[in-house]
């Protein structure tokens, strides 16, 4: 049950000691999907397998293509991919077989080594191309990996690949949040013997502490324009949730509930609002602030249990609620209150992260007393569990993207 929580939220309780309509609880079918042909790509060079082994494990694990050929696709592309040994060229032209409507043709040109990159910036060109939504091959997840009883801070990319370890010190991580440009992130760790927040620019490879109040400096999540930070902070007492304008280091509180708990906020797409979980019902539920803290109204009112919210692009809020002593993941529109199951497999479904495309949904998923990572589709396509390694492995964060970036 506490891990369930978040472990920033299972922080705070170690440190600190029906008015809605039934759910709607069903899981989505799987979406119609397109035929897409990318036999007439030519390759030349050694890594000319991986780069259409690439290619088409992220089309497909878009979710709105199938990889075939000949009269069953309805997309053909046809180009050519060349490995030199010190760089990399691929060509892609796109077309509708069935309409005759050329979508585009590019030139991706990267250095040795970046057949994984190009094929990826392939793909998410094709899916926003001929769908118009934004593509997520191109995006990065960051966990926490448990690995010999010692929590540190990972990334891999969206499909699993590329895993690598982002700190190495003795000491707790928790709760990861990327800035929208995906190049920096905010988490929470005991580096200093106590919990506070820092700032991850991996660009730079430096690391900065940006929340180092009295008592506990947790759960940062980063506003839409990266200007703010939504975080719990114990500094005057008890965990309440405040808001930190990261160039001035000026603090907003935005609760005062001096006999609960707050956790885990989640800023909606537009900023104006923060969804958070409070136990001052008895139990954690989900909550929705202003920006500016005047008005709160309670989300959820089902479940023993209603934590971990992320604030989708598509206005949806993800959840993991304890429903029969098993957590599952929910979503729910916050103008309507519509709630949706969308896991029903084995295990504790938990923590999730929307991804970009508003979508495809990762979260932490337990068994025992083992925790892994998996992808999971709304519109219906199997879980899909990343790349097993060794240790648990929680508190995954889907960087964000918009149509036409490339990251």
């Amino acid at each position: 049950m506490m891990r369930a929580w978040g472990g920033a939220w299972a922080l705070l309780l170690f440190f600190c000691h029906v008015a809605a309509g039934a759910d709607v609880e069903i899981v989505r079918p799987g979406a119609g999907k397109s035929g897409i042909d990318i036999s007439g790509i030519t390759t030349d060079g050694a890594s000319g397998a991986e780069f259409l082994q690439t290619l088409e494990n992220n089309l497909v694990r878009s979710g709105v293509f199938v990889v075939a050929r000949g009269r069953s696709s309805a997309i053909v592309v046809e180009g050519a991919y060349r490995d030199t040994g010190d760089r990399t060229e691929a060509r892609g032209a796109v077309r509708n077989v069935s309409t005759g409507h050329g979508y585009f043709t590019r030139t991706y040109r990267g250095a040795g080594g970046d057949a994984r990159t190009l094929a990826k910036t392939l793909a998410d060109d094709i899916v926003e191309a001929v769908t118009g939504q934004v593509g997520i091959a191109t995006t990065r997840i960051a966990l926490i990996g448990s690995v010999r009883g010692i929590k540190n801070l990972f990334l891999c990319d969206a499909d699993g690949g590329n895993f690598v370890q982002v700190t190495r010190d003795a000491a707790v991580a928790l709760a990861p949040s990327w800035f929208p440009d995906a190049q920096r992130l905010v988490y929470t760790s005991f580096h200093r013997g106590y919990p506070d927040v820092y700032q991850i620019d991996l660009r730079k490879n430096a690391r900065t502490r940006i929340a180092k109040f009295p008592g506990l400096n947790v759960s940062g999540a980063i506003s839409p324009d990266s200007r703010e930070m939504a975080v719990i902070l114990s500094r005057d007492g008890n965990p309440e949730l405040y808001v930190m304008n990261l160039e001035t280091r000026t603090l907003r509180r935005l609760t005062r509930t001096p006999h609960a708990v707050e956790a885990s906020p989640s800023w909606s797409p537009d900023g104006r609002q923060i969804v958070f979980v409070s136990d001052r019902p008895g139990r954690p539920h989900l909550y929705i602030t202003d920006a500016n803290g005047k008005q709160v109204r309670r989300l959820t009112y089902q479940g023993a249990e209603n934590v971990a919210p992320d604030w989708g692009s598509n206005g949806l809020i993800a959840y993991s609620s304890r429903r029969e002593g098993r957590y599952r993941l929910f979503t729910i529109d916050p103008a309507t209150g519509q709630k949706n199951r969308i896991t029903d497999e084995a295990g504790d479904f938990e923590e999730p992260s929307w991804a970009p495309n508003g979508r495809h949904i990762v979260c932490s998923r337990r068994v025992g007393y083992r925790s892994e990572i998996f992808i999971i589709d709304t519109e219906g396509d199997p879980p899909v569990r990343l790349a097993p390694r060794e240790g648990d492995w929680y508190s995954p964060v889907w960087s964000q993207r918009k149509k036409g970036d490339r990251q």
